[in-house]
């Protein structure tokens, strides 16, 4: 089994909230690596980053990619730091699942994440931390995407609606 779609993007794209609806309004499960890497280390994801380390924490990731691209069978959506390592790119360029990027601007994306949850990597200047990521990041996230969706002006059920025709 195969998911039918992965959702990647920053902190506060909406990854969880669309994808819960997502795999609602197309009757199939939805899984969040996040929480997956939390249940294998029977911790949070802060607590393995001040206990263990980023690489540790991105070593579990990409095990629970590995194993999610094979027993997931409906939306899966991955940590925003999940796509970045060379392997994770292959392992996700050849899966042959749909996946879309959903974009996101700061601006849009501050109020959701608020910058006062336990998020270890925008520790400090959350802010200017987030835009840092983002810069990293996104020319990957496009990289891998057969879609992109601009999540700013979206509430979730929005969005599922879109990518559910995006994916028909």
């Amino acid at each position: 089994m195969n998911p039918l779609a992965i959702l990647i993007g920053p902190p506060g794209a909406g990854k969880t909230s669309i994808g819960t609806e997502l795999a609602s309004l197309l009757g199939v499960s939805f899984t969040d690596t996040d929480k997956k890497v939390e249940e294998v280390a029977h911790k949070s994801i802060s607590d393995i980053f001040v206990e263990s380390g980023e690489d540790h924490f991105r070593e579990l990731e990409l095990q629970v990619l590995e194993k999610a691209l094979t027993d997931a069978d409906g939306v899966l959506s991955l940590g925003g730091g999940a796509p970045l390592s060379d392997q994770a790119q292959n392992i996700l360029r050849s899966s042959g699942v749909p996946i879309i990027f959903l974009d996101v601007s700061l601006s849009a994306a501050a109020p959701r994440i608020g910058f006062n949850r336990d998020r270890p990597l925008l520790l400090g200047n959350p802010r200017a931390k987030w835009q840092e990521l983002m810069n990293t990041r996104k020319p990957i996230y496009e990289s891998l995407a057969t879609h992109t969706l601009v999540t700013d002006d979206l509430n979730p059920k929005q969005a599922a609606k879109e990518l559910a025709r995006i994916l028909k």
